[in-house]
């Protein structure tokens, strides 16, 4: 019983949609800025006399073994070098969601507290992402500081090209006017790669551009303007860029050179995929042996169960998938390559993550049409199904939107020559979004405010990454949160209690079972109440509550959380 109504939350998500996911609260509370205390937080300058630039790449919706240096066959052969001489974290999170988790990884918050616990309006979107409370506006507020306005004070230049996400329905929510001096990309959350029009248009600066030249395409496009930014500065000063691709979000859509390069190598399925990048992590050790793998759900259909003509399909769909993953990895690339001929690569420290785990949207066998595939046209969900996804995040289960850890985890590979004596290191550490501001405040010097936006702002979350970069810290968090949808975890040293909507904790051991195929909630419930006050705590202090109502309720109509009793 229990398995069957865990296979039917699941299938709740899997729907092929990419609207609404929200119970709705009452209780609504006044939509003016809270005061919040004082923060006491000062960062001391770095010991290095020249303070280093800051290069922030995202990928999108990429899953935890998409990249060759976390288990994949899909060739990274520029995200594996900078492993190699830098750090790789294999107990990363983010929020399991792209906007929450651009929110926190900009203000060192939980995205709650930026106003960002659900999505974000956009000019033109039929559903209205505002709830009426504090935690979910669909905005980011003016209670927090954002990574460009924190180091612009410090005297660093701040760029940035790619996607936005954080809120564009006027125009003081656009980068520019968050710190960034310069920025070309999205401010939507999705677009066509090869024409992408209005309303999910291009951007330069604040300027709509109505349309772009062809050939043309995102991740190319993107990692260009970016690198024109660092061409174009003359002084001696830093710099932050911040580059946000879009790769591998759908729609499928990637360049015919690179997909003939992948066609017909996925013909063995997903489940043979799973354990091939099952093996080469414990080979490498991104993964302990012991933890196997996550089953498949059973509402996947074997790969056996496929006729030709659907193996052909699906072999196609991952392919363009592995194609786009691919040429952001030629990008990025591109980028080192330019910090190579201006002597600046020693002294960047890169960091480089996904927003949420693997996308299972569209479908169990993915969305749209084989022939929506590449059309410029087409831009909605046309995607590799969640059969692929479940394989992107092996050996976990789970996916975007959910706590599990397929949801939740992220690679992490931090690339400092300068700062880092570390080279090829492989650490377990936990660590999450809010640890990236503290980060960056260290090493460059920057002082985090107790005032700006002419309003009180939050005091900072995370913790500082680099006793991890450097001294190999083990811990960093006595307890860690997550809510999203009404999904929700909490980790607390090797236990974890993680909670589907409407449903009771779990409880997991991640030492021995991170893969999450024990729920030990029974055998322990005086630690899950434990747990669950403590979540609670958290989520009453930090604007999780209230939910807020949502203004045009269209979970009626899609009745998306149905779950069985």
């Amino acid at each position: 019983m229990k398995k069957k109504r865990f296979l039917t939350v699941l299938l709740s998500i899997f729907l092929p949609v990419t609207t609404v996911f929200l119970l709705a609260f009452s209780n609504l509370i006044s939509k003016k800025p809270l005061n919040h205390p004082v923060s006491s937080q000062h960062w001391p300058a770095p010991k290095a006399a020249k303070r280093p630039n800051i290069v922030l790449i995202m990928a999108d919706d990429m899953g935890y073994s998409d990249l060759g240096c976390y288990g994949s066959e899909i060739p990274t052969p520029n995200l594996d070098q900078l492993a190699s001489q830098g750090v790789r974290f294999t107990q990363f999170y983010n929020t399991a969601r792209c906007c929450p988790t651009r929110a926190s990884l900009m203000t060192g918050l939980f995205q709650h507290q930026a106003g960002i616990g659900h999505m974000t309006k956009e000019p033109n979107n039929a559903i209205n992402y505002d709830y009426g409370v504090y935690g979910y506006r669909g905005e980011i507020n003016r209670n927090c500081v954002t990574l460009a306005e924190v180091l612009k004070s410090a005297g660093y230049h701040t760029y940035m090209a790619g996607k936005w996400h954080l809120g564009s329905a006027t125009a003081d929510l656009r980068p520019r006017q968050r710190g960034f001096d310069r920025f070309y990309g999205l401010l939507s959350g999705a677009s066509s790669y090869l024409d992408p029009v209005h309303p999910r248009g291009i951007w330069s600066d604040n300027e709509p551009v109505e349309k772009v030249s062809q050939p043309f395409y995102t991740t190319d496009a993107f990692t260009d303007h970016a690198i024109s930014f660092l061409q174009e500065q003359q002084d001696p000063q830093p710099f932050f860029l911040y580059l946000a691709f879009t790769s591998p979000h759908w729609p499928l859509h990637a360049l015919s050179a690179d997909i003939e390069r992948f066609r017909g190598k996925y013909r063995q399925g997903w489940d043979a995929l799973r354990e091939q990048r099952l093996q080469k992590q414990i080979k490498t050790g991104i993964v302990p042996k012991q933890w196997g793998l996550s089953a498949r759900p059973d509402i996947y259909p074997a790969w056996a169960e496929q006729d030709t003509t659907k193996q052909r399909e699906m072999d196609y769909r991952m392919a363009v998938y592995a194609a786009q993953i691919s040429r952001m990895d030629q990008n990025i690339g591109k980028l080192v390559d330019q910090l190579k001929k201006s002597g600046q690569l020693d002294n960047t420290l890169l960091v480089f993550l996904s927003d949420n785990g693997a996308c299972q949207e569209g479908g169990v066998l993915g969305g749209g049409q084989i022939a929506d595939i590449n059309v410029p046209a087409k831009s909605g969900a046309i995607s590799y199904g969640a059969v692929w996804a479940n394989a992107s995040n092996t050996p976990f289960k789970g996916f975007k939107h959910v706590s599990y850890e397929g949801g939740i985890s992220t690679p992490l590979i931090v690339h400092y020559p300068a700062g880092i004596s570390q080279k090829g290191k492989i650490t377990a550490t936990p660590g999450y979004l809010i640890d990236i501001m503290p980060t960056f405040l260290e090493v460059s010097g920057a002082t985090y405010p107790t005032q700006g936006n002419g309003q009180t702002i939050q005091p900072i979350e995370g913790k500082s990454l680099m006793p991890v970069l450097t001294k190999g810290a083990k811990q960093l968090h006595d307890f860690m949160f997550w809510e999203h949808e009404n999904h929700r975890a909490i980790r607390f040293g090797k236990w974890k209690a993680v909670g589907m909507i409407g449903q009771p904790w779990e409880l997991y051991d991640l030492e021995t079972d991170r893969t999450e195929r024990q729920n030990r909630a029974s055998e322990k419930p005086d630690l899950v109440a434990k747990l669950d006050a403590k979540w609670n705590e958290w989520a009453n202090t930090h604007h999780v509550f209230p939910k807020g109502t949502m203004k045009a309720d269209f979970r009626k109509e899609w009745n998306f959380f149905k779950v069985a009793n």
